[in-house]
C-alpha cells in the first residue's frame, strides 16, 4: 500500500528519447477483515519444464532435496507441465504422502534413462578450503 508499485506510473515501456511510453496502472485493492490488500495477478506460462527424483505415469511427482523448493510451484503456474523423471514407478507405488506434486498438474512425463539421470549440468561440487 502506498507505493508506485500499488498506485500505478512505474515505466513499462519507454519512448525513442528516454521518456516513459507506457506505465503501469493501478493495482487493485481490496479490504479483508479490515486489512487493505493489493491484489496481484498470478503468473501463468505456457509450458513448465520440471525434473523430478521420482514419478508415475499419472504425473504423482517427489522432487529431492532443494528442487522441491521451486519445481512444484513452477508446475502449477504452466498450463502443460513437462515433467522429467529420473525414476519411473508404477502408479500406488509412492506413499500419497510423500507426493509432492499430484499428477492434476502434469500432463506429460518423460522417463530418463540411467546415463540422463546421471547428468545434472546445473549441480556443481564446491569445496571451501
Amino acid at each position: 500500500m502506498g507505493t508506485q508499485v500499488a498506485e500505478g506510473g512505474l515505466p513499462w515501456r519507454y519512448d525513442g528519447e528516454g521518456g516513459v511510453a507506457l506505465a503501469s496502472p493501478p493495482k487493485e485493492v481490496r479490504e479483508f477483515d479490515g486489512t487493505e490488500y493489493v491484489l496481484e495477478r498470478g503468473i501463468r506460462t505456457g509450458f513448465a519444464l520440471v525434473r523430478a527424483a521420482r514419478g508415475d505415469r499419472h504425473g504423482n511427482l517427489v522432487f529431492n532435496m532443494s528442487t522441491r523448493n521451486f519445481n512444484p510451484l513452477a508446475a502449477m503456474a504452466g498450463k502443460v507441465t513437462i515433467a522429467e523423471v529420473e525414476e519411473l514407478v508404477e502408479p500406488g507405488e509412492i506413499d500419497p504422502d510423500a507426493v509432492h506434486l499430484p499428477g492434476i498438474f502434469v500432463q506429460r512425463v518423460l522417463a530418463l534413462t540411467p546415463e540422463q539421470a546421471a547428468d545434472k549440468k546445473i549441480e556443481q561440487r564446491t569445496v571451501s578450503g
